[in-house]
């Protein structure tokens, strides 16, 4: 009996891990894009503070699947922005020609 749970355990988690690491990267082709419009979301968010910084160091992560389009995936590129001693994530979720379809901010923050 425990031979055969062991054996089950083991295909299961044989079939489980791969399909969780064949995650798609991203591309980084809107990275410019990407800068851009993080310019603008960190602008809006914090009513145009003048001291707003974007890091110009974008990191590409995991494909996000349209949840519309089952075929179709998403890029999705993060970056950081500064303001004074805040500090903000900001996820742009881009088509394939680099048009925008969503962003997300949060502030990094220990209250």
């Amino acid at each position: 009996m425990k031979v055969s749970t062991g054996i089950l355990t083991l295909l299961l988690c044989s079939i489980t891990f791969p399909s969780l690491a064949a995650a798609k990267q991203s591309a980084l082709t809107c990275k410019a894009q990407a800068i851009t419009e993080a310019n603008k979301l960190l602008a809006f968010y914090r009513d145009n503070d003048d001291r707003a910084e974007v890091d110009k160091d974008v990191t590409a992560l995991a494909k996000m699947q349209n949840p519309e389009n089952k075929s179709q995936y998403f890029d999705v590129l993060q970056t950081w922005g500064y303001i004074y001693k805040g500090k903000y994530r900001m996820r742009l979720i881009f088509l394939n020609d680099c048009t925008l379809m969503g962003e997300e901010i949060l502030e990094y923050a220990n209250p």
